[in-house]
């Protein structure tokens, strides 16, 4: 997630996984993606047009996060509120940025993220 998105559009995927070794393996060998690692808890994927992230933690069923990039966390933060999304997780920092997670009307999970 270290290059800067474009504001509204989605950004990245990341997969909840228990074994990041194990998936790295299996999306190496299955779709040939190429992987940089940035601790043990995370890793970025590319397949070759978009990048996304495996990450150690709770396993979620119902598929990836889809995470969207702001330019101004707060701002996209305040207009998701007003538009009914519930925060599920505050803002936190992580290298090359900050993001929060956020609950849409039928309860899917998502992210939005900023280098700001």
């Amino acid at each position: 997630m270290g290059q800067k998105g474009v504001d509204r559009q989605i950004d990245n995927i990341e997969f909840a996984v228990a074994d990041i070794a194990r998936s790295k393996a299996f999306y190496g060998a299955a779709f040939g993606w190429s992987f940089t690692d940035y601790g043990p808890q995370y890793c970025e994927f590319s397949d070759g047009r978009l990048t996304g992230g495996l990450t150690t933690g709770t396993v979620r069923p119902g598929g990836p996060l889809v995470i969207l990039y702001a330019d101004d966390l707060a701002a996209t933060q305040a207009r998701l509120e007003a538009a009914g999304a519930r925060i599920v997780r505050e803002t936190f920092s992580f290298p090359g940025g900050r993001r929060f997670h956020f609950q849409d009307p039928d309860g899917y999970e998502l992210a939005v993220w900023s280098d700001k």
